[in-house]
């Protein structure tokens, strides 16, 4: 996954970043400045973070070291403060208000270190009407109108697993927050609070639609629109086999090879009729039910007739392309998929596995200059594991 010659440290070395332990859109985003090379001490609370995967598995645990501070006691709140006065970005995912409780909110942290980049993630914010309730990934796509755009015409909406909220309108936002606001302190010398709330990254997300809605080109009805099945050559549909294929040909020149290679009438037409499209969508349904999966492939192969495989994730793995692209790694007999994106000069280079928590404390603390580790030990402040 290097080229050769090249630096294997990742873009974001010499970048230290201290994670608040939690679950979901944090350790998310944390294990993404890892994998850009950032070093990231995750700092664990005594009674674990409630994560349901044992942390030897756990994807999301990944390149970083791992500390265990008592943050109820004023030394553990000591500990930490001395840890964020050597670091560039903290990063933490409880609800609004509990870090300012616990002594170590944007306030005192940015006393400590006025160049702090403080990244903060939850679902509803830090502010609003909802900021104080519990919610969930389904929650936020509700309000935002993501949710309702899913799915098919006359049927309920689809849940999309919890992807597009908590990492792609939560994790990645944070990731985008807190490497605008290094570059911004690199020029002003001054730290600030990143607040990245789901319901915010998941209503940017639906720019495109409000945009195509303002322009007549998208209806407020799921299933009835270019790119939602709305389009029978926009669909899933499924093979003799009982598995499924993707098919997207959007260009007149894709859909034609399309058509054809489904022995089926490329017939301009018919494609601009939509009063044709329910029975083009049953011929292109039963077209794809006389053949497995496997054998769809091979007649698609080379073609510009956008039709995939719908892989399962035991699956993907093996796919030629992504084999041929490493795109997933083992990492201490975990297959997972690499870091993303690459870059040519300073790539990232492998995971390294996770560890158990705590098991870095003594190591990580002595190594940033406390030379009273073991008494911090000692005193339950700081917790081996």
């Amino acid at each position: 996954m290097r080229a050769a010659g090249a630096s294997a440290d990742g873009p974001l070395a010499g970048v230290r970043v201290i994670e608040l332990a939690g679950i979901g859109p944090g350790p998310f985003a944390a294990m993404l400045l890892a994998d850009l090379g950032a070093e990231v001490i995750r700092v664990e609370r005594p009674q674990g973070s409630g994560s349901m995967i044992p942390p030897q598995l756990d994807a999301l645990r990944r390149s970083r070291k791992s500390v265990i501070l008592d943050l109820r006691s004023a030394s553990g709140v000591g500990v930490l403060l001395r840890l964020v006065e050597q670091a560039d970005v903290l990063i933490e995912g409880y609800r609004p208000g509990v870090t300012e409780r616990l002594g170590v909110g944007p306030d005192e942290c940015l006393a400590h270190n006025p160049r702090l980049i403080y990244g903060r993630i939850t679902g509803w914010g830090q502010d609003g009407p909802l900021a104080e309730t519990a919610g969930h990934d389904i929650s936020y796509l509700a309000i935002t109108g993501a949710l309702h755009a899913i799915g098919r015409s006359h049927e309920r909406p689809v849940v999309p697993a919890n992807l597009l909220g908590d990492y792609a309108g939560g994790s990645l936002y944070l990731v985008i927050g807190v490497l605008a606001a290094l570059l911004e302190v690199a020029r002003s010398g001054q730290g600030q609070v990143v607040d990245a709330a789901i319901v915010d990254g998941a209503a940017s997300l639906t720019t495109v639609l409000h945009g195509l809605m303002s322009a007549g080109l998208w209806r407020d009805q799921r299933g009835v629109n270019s790119s939602d099945t709305g389009r029978p050559w926009y669909d899933v549909y499924e093979t003799s086999d009982g598995k499924y294929v993707a098919v997207g040909p959007v260009e007149p020149k894709f859909y034609t090879a399309f058509m054809t290679l489904l022995s089926l009438d490329p017939d301009e037409k018919r494609r601009d009729d939509p009063d044709a499209w329910p029975a083009m969508r049953l011929e292109i349904a039963g077209a794809f039910d006389q053949r497995t999966r496997e054998e769809w492939m091979r007649v698609f192969e080379g073609s510009d007739a956008c039709v995939s495989p719908v892989l399962s994730l035991t699956e993907a793995p093996r796919h030629p392309h992504l084999v041929d692209r490493q795109t997933f790694v083992d990492v201490n007999g975990v297959r997972q998929p690499g870091p993303a994106p690459r870059f040519s000069r300073t790539p990232a280079g492998l995971p390294r596995p996770p560890t158990a928590p705590g098991a870095d404390t003594r190591e990580t603390l002595l190594a940033l200059g406390f030379h009273d580790a073991d008494a911090l030990i000692r005193s339950g402040a700081a917790i081996e594991g």
